[in-house]
């Protein structure tokens, strides 16, 4: 059973600065310490009408947030409705029954953070998010080492909006929950599968490619199972990308980043470290990419900015780290 969150002693006092805040910020008509609205006037947090505790719980923490929520139904509806990023990180145990708890609450969230130094979450939780927030934009699940496939599913049948999502370290999906995913959250921008050794295959990688055209950012770190064929994918793709980390990608070879010079034009960040398979040929490449593709496409703040080929041990150029 999830037990209740209710209003403790720490977040009313949390409250009540808060309130004081809000007076000092000159919020209404003030006079002798109080606060003047339509119809009365307000001394302490209790009073206010349900706009000003919106402005209130956007300067407060997330914690106070939720245990506000529990004071009444009245605030409960008005934070449910007003609140559009939460982040459950501070939860070091029970996690997964919070969001059980407020999943069916906090319908209009955008931006749910996850992210836990211990695992936490179950699938169930996912479940939850993924029936009751359809409006979520960004999610971060990283280091939910409980997560199976399931998680995965459900977030491609009720979270088709995402934006930005961050599952990086969660060792147990598969490349085929992932391609499904994929061709379900088509709105993706930012993709996080740092350690996914399972998940991010080659048939993984054909499937973002195919489906989630409007990719910009994609962290590959140490999924060495990743191979020509899935950078190549992606290169031709999501043709948008901008930022790249093929870190420990030990299988790639040139032909990867030849593909992404000559494909992803808006290129500014590649991180090519451990990948011992890289030659001169593809420095050239990106260098006769940047010559060939300036005139047409890019300004100023264009243009490859960050490269990283640490340990690249097949480089005979002289140069060496991140430039």
């Amino acid at each position: 059973m999830v037990r209740k969150v209710e209003l403790n002693q720490g977040a009313a006092e949390d409250l009540n600065v808060s309130f004081e805040k809000l007076m000092m910020l000159g919020v209404g008509d003030r006079s002798g310490g109080k606060v003047k609205m339509e119809g009365g006037v307000i001394t302490d947090w209790k009073d206010i009408p349900m706009e000003l505790l919106l402005q209130i719980v956007s300067i407060v923490d997330d914690q106070t947030v939720i245990m506000a929520s529990g004071v009444c139904r009245g605030w409960r509806d008005a934070i449910s409705l007003g609140l559009t990023h939460l982040s459950l990180s501070w939860c070091n145990k029970n996690m997964n029954n919070l969001v059980l708890s407020l999943a069916p609450k906090f319908t209009k969230l955008q931006t749910l953070i996850l992210r836990q130094d211990k695992p936490q979450l179950e699938d169930n939780a996912v479940e939850a998010i993924a029936n009751f927030c359809h409006d979520l934009q960004i999610l971060d699940l990283s280091k939910s080492f409980k997560l199976s496939d399931a998680s995965l599913y459900a977030l491609a049948r009720g979270c088709q909006n995402l934006t930005k999502l961050n599952i990086s370290g969660c060792p147990a999906f598969s490349d085929v929950a992932l391609a499904h995913l994929a061709s379900c959250c088509r709105n993706l921008k930012v993709f996080n599968l740092c350690g996914c050794v399972k998940t991010a295959t080659d048939r993984a990688l054909q499937a973002i490619g195919r489906y989630c055209n409007q990719l910009q950012s994609l962290n590959l770190g140490w999924c060495d199972n990743v191979s020509d064929v899935g950078v190549m994918s992606l290169a031709y793709g999501c043709p948008d990308l901008r930022t790249v980390d093929l870190c420990g990608c030990v299988l790639i070879t040139d032909d990867s980043v030849i593909a992404l010079a000559n494909r992803c034009v808006h290129l500014r960040s590649l991180g090519l470290y451990y990948c011992q398979n890289i030659t001169d040929k593809a420095m050239y490449s990106l260098a006769q990419s940047r010559v060939k593709n300036k005139p047409e496409t890019w300004d100023d703040e264009e243009g490859l900015k960050t490269l990283n080929i640490s340990q690249c041990t097949g480089l005979l150029l002289r140069c060496s780290g991140s430039v």
